[in-house]
């Protein structure tokens, strides 16, 4: 290339990409404040609403983060489980941590409780939180809590010291845990009861990760159930009798092989046999909806999506026959979704909190 061209291509390109950078500044420093004070949950209608932060497995999936789910029941949120990457797409769902009143965990697999430090650190220094995160579970919350504030310790006093008691206070950092169990013979309790919510646990089967539990959520007149990890189970149907929407973890068996198979085929016989086993502790699609029929609830969300989904076209060999079984509105769960349950309706809306833009 003459020397002389190339002396005019490189300021031009230097030129192009300063202007770029320029333009990108200018257009983030005008989307910034609206992102920040952005409160999509605080607009919302009053009633209950349902965030989707995490529907995959422990199986890497690149669309879904581990289990969560966020209940807003008029101000205030209530997290079911916290896997890895809760706490990043609660806050790309615009969703504030201070909100946060407390985490319910349904058993303590790692894919459930992979985020919960993230979580309650977020929820810490979000606005200089007065309390603790409150943690519910069944017995042996404690040690979960436990073990995570033990693991914080020095991260939190750093923060401490570094930002200040105002910013960073000392007495609320990390998260206290409030264990529950059933009465002898019973098999779900009254955990919660505030601000017009309540919430109940239910014993479900997902052996040999015991105790496990499901949650209920009523609200004002409108019901939403989140089943945990399980397979089909009769507690699960008669906690969820009569609910506007089931949150049901569900399992592919033949999809699932296709993934041992070929794990196998790499010589990967762990990780093969490991499939193998999780069939026979989840629910399938068509279990799901055998659930959400014979409970007759309004609508059901399918999650903790196993295998993953990576091409649409699976999404009908994944429920195989589940929209004949259950023929009301039935929906596999992305990250981002939003159901909505508003107080006097008895229509289950589906919308995304996920936003696009520089920093969407």
């Amino acid at each position: 290339m003459p020397k002389r061209l190339l002396a005019f291509l490189v300021p031009a390109a230097l030129t192009g990409w300063f202007l770029r950078g320029r333009l990108a500044i200018a257009v983030t420093k005008k989307a910034l404040p609206k992102r920040i004070s952005a409160d999509p949950a605080g607009a919302l209608p009053d009633g209950l609403h349902i965030a989707i932060c995490g529907s995959g497995s422990p199986i890497p999936d690149e669309q879904r983060g581990n289990p969560c789910v966020a209940v807003i029941a008029g101000d205030a949120i209530y997290v079911v489980d916290a896997g890895e990457k809760a706490s990043e797409t609660f806050n790309r769902m615009q969703l504030r941590p201070d909100r946060i009143e407390a985490v319910l965990l349904t058993h303590f697999h790692s894919d459930h409780i992979g985020g919960l430090g993230s979580m309650a650190l977020q929820r810490w220094v979000a606005n200089a939180a007065s309390t603790k995160l409150r943690v519910l579970g069944p017995t042996g919350v404690d040690r979960v809590v436990d073990g995570y504030n033990e693991a914080y310790a020095l991260d939190s006093s750093y923060r401490t010291a570094h930002h200040g008691e105002a910013i960073a206070p000392s007495s609320s950092a990390g998260m206290t845990a409030e264990p529950f169990e059933f009465a002898a013979g019973e098999k779900s309790c009254v955990v919660l009861e505030e601000g017009g919510l309540t919430v109940t646990a239910f014993e479900v089967d997902h052996s040999p990760a015991t105790p496990a539990v499901g949650y209920r959520f009523d609200y004002k007149g409108r019901s939403i159930v989140v089943s945990g990890d399980t397979v089909y189970s009769d507690s699960l149907v008669e906690a969820s009798t009569g609910a506007d929407l089931l949150v049901h973890d569900a399992l592919s068996a033949d999809l699932l092989k296709l993934v041992e198979d070929a794990s196998r085929d790499a010589g990967f016989l762990n990780r093969a046999q490991i499939l193998v086993d999780v069939t026979d502790y989840h629910a399938t699609p068509a279990q799901a909806a055998d659930a959400a029929r014979n409970a007759k609830v309004g609508a059901l969300a399918l999650t903790h999506v196993i295998p993953p989904l990576p091409i649409k076209a699976l999404e009908g060999p994944y429920l195989g026959d589940a929209k004949e079984r259950f023929t009301g509105p039935l929906w596999i769960a992305n990250d981002g979704d939003l159901y909505s349950l508003v107080v006097g309706g008895r229509e289950v809306d589906r919308t995304t909190l996920f936003s696009r833009g520089p920093i969407g």
